[in-house]
């Protein structure tokens, strides 16, 4: 039986990704030595770290003054390492979700934390709009997709500040003008590559500006260097999670790119609403404004949530893999990134209908 990967981290990857990544396993670069043990000081390697970061760069039209950083640690280590860069007294978050929630108890550390605004009053099911930045904050950090609550903004705002993002679950989802942004960071394991390796795509203007010394790790100025294949190398980097990275972004350059990526993904989603909207069984959980292209929240019905094991059951027997909701909303997610196939989406479709019938 088929399976259908819709687990919400780490995730589905391309194929030709997967190919490739077992290959280098078995030698990297035609060195006779395998990618889990090459030495990143090697040529071949170097050469892999600079096409990544140039892959990010062609593929998000990153500007000449941003740096494209490869670290590890997670999104969760950038959570404080954002603060630790930028904040000087304040720094403003909307708090959408739980992972904002973390972000923002990592900044308190650093200096004042100002809540603009909150969807915790709906259980995180909606984006909060018509609030304003505070313009004399250091920064105004977002989460851009809220993974647990499928929520996502899907434009980028205008801020009197800084913006800093947190797009671990949509980057590379859709275009982004990268330019209203001071900092982009993410954990590489949605739509990038495997676990293991973080990105920050930092204005450099932004850095150095505060008084207070930085641990050499923590300071974003550490990883930057004069040349882009020695970057990100201030210490040994997460070399196999790059390499998948380095195959990922080359399959969504192939592709046709973010644009039509965003075309492709807007249209799996739709399918997979459309269901939710149509059988009686499910109600999703987001707003529809708001609802989420990567991560589909739904639930069973009122009426139905006797079934809501029966169909997790019937599921899962079919190959639908990952599809159990978070404990903090229930029912059931269906992650949908940039790798999952039109086929996963319509099997799970069909399951769905499927159990309507014999209900």
């Amino acid at each position: 039986m088929k399976k259908y990967n819709f687990n919400a981290g780490p995730c589905v990857l391309p194929k030709p990704a997967i190919e490739s990544a077992i290959e280098a396993i078995r030698d990297f670069d035609n060195t006779g030595i395998g990618i889990l043990e090459i030495s990143h000081r090697t040529p071949g390697w170097e050469r892999i770290m600079k096409e990544t970061a140039d892959l990010w760069r062609e593929l998000l039209h990153i500007p000449d003054n941003y740096k494209v950083l490869f670290l590890g640690g997670g999104a969760s280590t950038q959570f404080f390492a954002v603060p630790a860069n930028l904040m000087k007294k304040k720094a403003a978050y909307l708090k959408t979700g739980t992972w904002a929630n973390k972000a923002i108890k990592e900044a308190k550390f650093y200096g004042d934390v100002e809540i603009v605004a909150s969807s915790e009053d709906k259980n995180y099911s909606y984006i909060p709009k018509g609030y304003t930045i505070p313009e004399d904050a250091d920064y105004f950090h977002i989460t851009s997709n809220n993974t647990i609550f499928g929520t996502e903004m899907h434009e980028d705002i205008d801020s009197p500040v800084p913006l800093v993002a947190d797009m671990s679950s949509d980057i590379m989802s859709r275009p982004v003008d990268i330019s209203k942004y001071g900092i982009i960071y993410g954990g590489a394991q949605k739509n990038v590559g495997p676990a293991g390796v973080a990105f920050v795509i930092v204005r450099e203007d932004l850095l150095g500006q505060l008084d207070r010394p930085l641990q050499s790790m923590v300071d974003y100025r550490s990883h930057i260097s004069d040349t882009e294949k020695n970057r990100s190398m201030f210490n040994t980097p997460p070399v196999f999670s790059i390499f998948v990275m380095h195959e990922t972004l080359k399959w969504l350059k192939e592709l046709g790119g973010v644009e039509v990526m965003h075309r492709m993904n807007k249209e799996k989603a739709a399918l997979l609403y459309d269901e939710i909207d149509r059988n009686t069984l499910f109600v999703g959980t987001a707003a529809k404004e708001d609802r989420s292209i990567m991560n589909v929240c739904f639930v069973m019905s009122d009426e139905h949530k006797d079934k809501e094991s029966a169909f997790l059951k019937f599921a899962t027997e079919r190959g639908m893999i990952g599809i159990k909701g978070h404990r903090s909303v229930g029912g059931f997610r269906a992650s949908i990134y940039n790798a999952c196939p039109r086929e996963a989406v319509e099997a799970l479709v069909k399951c769905m209908q499927d159990f309507e019938k014999q209900v």
